[in-house]
């Protein structure tokens, strides 16, 4: 979709959406393929053995519509909901392309949530099926009483277990299957948000949700496909990141997608599948770019072929980016959006739209802006609000049963995004925190992001968080959480080397009154740190210390 303009402003003024009249992404994705090239290689899993296995288009293709055709014979409707409770490999492919195909809504769930986490979500979405491993089933069991609605469970492995199908069961003996003509904003995807601000939200997204991402995957990919590339992401598919940034895409533009059982991100195994499998193309969150850095050398150790590197999820840094450059021989592409509309903001190092500390500048075909409360567009260098311009393809239809946050999320044709920011005179957006992450101190409004950055320089830092901490004197002081690199001692005296380390390279009142050293740090699912925990944690502290 993107035209091949090596100029930036040239590439934005030109670029126009062509949304057809119909569109299905399990469509798109497999059988689009199939019919020109059914041989071609569409997804390939790592081992850990070494006996790495590769899918087919065609093979794709036809067990996705066989599978679309099970569900539709066991009485599941287009427009229910069908959860996906599975690791990456090819069953949680496969069910996705089947989903849509049918018309259904696809429901991806992270098999790291508890209990409470998936009662909650399938509950919500009133989920008919469940497709999952024998972990996934397992966590149904306890709950499964809850779900009046859930009908169906499918077992993507060989077990028979009380009330469930095999998935191999499913698709047997299916005979022609015919997808679904969905329209572009026909219902396809719910993802749930992460639920910082009250109980996560499902983002309703339609079959454009797909056409919507392509342009600013193009462009941080410096226009993928190119010969040769292949997609890697350690980001579970359950996530936005994983599924949006890297599964789908790539599949849409025939380039072959690396999936990975592994559920616990480890930097050795990462650098394994990197060399291995041959990735030229990756979407590495920055948690997981750090955590690489505990390999030292890497390009010693391991033969890697990088083309393209993409990051998201959370402020890269300036400090990961020239590590990123120096360690992997690849300028990492930073990039922003949420799970309501992903991918509006986007650097390019190949077209030489990159700035370090900078998430990049509007990816073309989306209008972003810095907003005020009432909606005014700022003028750059000005602090507020990260907002998009409605009508916009990647954008969601609404949250889930739910009109009045819907209205919420809008001022007038600007969806908010609830991120402080702030675009300099050449376009560049830098993000400033959310908007109950900033921390005020001494009359100071500070981003935790610029903070974490230079903490994450510091020779000793393998990862770090930064919140307000309550104070009386200063509204709230800066405490930082951190995780030691191995063998480094816990002590007063590394924390005031921190203390200057942060103190010499921002400012005096940015540095971190306050240093914990932890064990690791709550995280997302999809790799972010839960600053919102961490607040709580250093609130109680500061009512503890008060007497309160």
């Amino acid at each position: 979709m993107l035209p091949k303009i090596e100029d930036y402003d040239e590439l934005y003024r030109e670029f126009r959406w062509r949304i057809p009249e119909r569109f299905n992404i399990g469509v798109a994705v497999s059988d689009a393929w199939a019919a020109r090239d059914p041989e071609r290689i569409c997804l390939q899993h790592f081992s850990p053995d070494g006996a790495h296995l590769a899918l087919t288009y065609g093979d794709f293709a036809a067990r996705s519509s066989a599978f679309a055709g099970g569900l539709a014979a066991h009485d599941v409707s287009p427009g229910e909901r069908v959860a996906i409770l599975l690791p990456q490999g090819f069953e949680a492919a496969i069910a996705h392309a089947a989903i849509y195909k049918l018309g259904a809504i696809a429901l991806p769930l992270a098999l790291l949530f508890g209990v409470e986490a998936l009662a909650y979500r399938l509950k919500d979405a009133g989920a008919a099926a469940v497709v999952t491993n024998r972990f996934g089933y397992e966590r149904l069991a306890a709950i499964r009483g809850e779900l009046p609605e859930l009908r169906m469970v499918v077992l993507a492995e060989e077990d028979e277990k009380p009330g469930t199908v095999r998935f191999r069961d499913i698709a047997a003996g299916q005979g022609r299957f015919d997808p679904a003509e969905t329209k572009p904003d026909d219902p396809a995807l719910m993802i749930y948000t992460s639920g910082t601000t009250g109980p996560p939200k499902g983002a309703l997204h339609g079959h454009r949700v797909l056409l919507g991402h392509l342009p600013g995957f193009q462009f941080h990919h410096h226009f993928l496909p190119q010969p040769g590339d292949r997609m890697w992401t350690p980001a579970d598919w359950a996530w936005a990141g994983g599924l949006l940034n890297a599964l789908l895409p790539s599949l849409f533009f025939g380039v072959p997608v690396v999936s990975s059982p592994a559920q616990k991100f480890d930097a050795h195994t990462a650098f394994r599948i990197i060399e291995e499998m041959e990735v030229r193309n990756a979407f590495i969150p920055p948690t997981a770019l750090r955590l690489l850095k505990s390999v030292e050398r890497p390009r010693d150790r391991c033969a890697l072929k990088l083309r393209t590197v993409g990051s998201a999820g959370e402020a890269l840094g300036r400090e990961t980016f020239e590590w990123a450059r120096a360690a992997l021989g690849v300028e990492v592409s930073e990039f922003y959006g949420q799970t309501e509309c992903n991918i509006v903001i986007s650097s390019a190092t190949g077209l030489g739209v990159a700035k370090a500390g900078s998430m990049g500048k509007a990816a073309p075909g989306h209008q972003v802006a810095i907003i005020d409360g009432e909606g005014r567009v700022l003028p750059p260098g000005t602090v507020g609000q990260v907002a998009i311009r409605r009508p916009d393809p990647v954008m969601f239809l609404g949250y889930w049963r739910n009109e009045e946050a819907t209205e919420a999320k809008f001022i007038g044709d600007w969806m908010t995004t609830g991120d402080q920011g702030v675009m300099d005179e050449e376009g560049y957006f830098t993000f400033f925190g959310r908007d109950d992450d900033v921390i005020t101190s001494s009359g100071y409004r500070i981003g935790p992001s610029e903070i974490e950055d230079c903490l994450a320089g510091h020779p000793d830092v393998q990862l770090a968080a930064a919140v307000g901490k309550p104070d009386p004197l200063r509204t709230e002081i800066v405490k930082a959480y951190v995780v030691l690199k191995p063998g480094v001692a816990a002590g007063d005296e590394t924390a005031a080397g921190i203390r200057d380390w942060v103190k010499n390279r921002l400012s005096m009142h940015e540095y971190p009154r306050e240093i914990a050293f932890v064990d690791s740090l709550p995280l997302t699912t999809s790799g972010k740190v839960i600053r919102r925990l961490l607040r709580e944690k250093a609130a109680a502290e500061a009512r503890a210390a008060s007497g309160g």
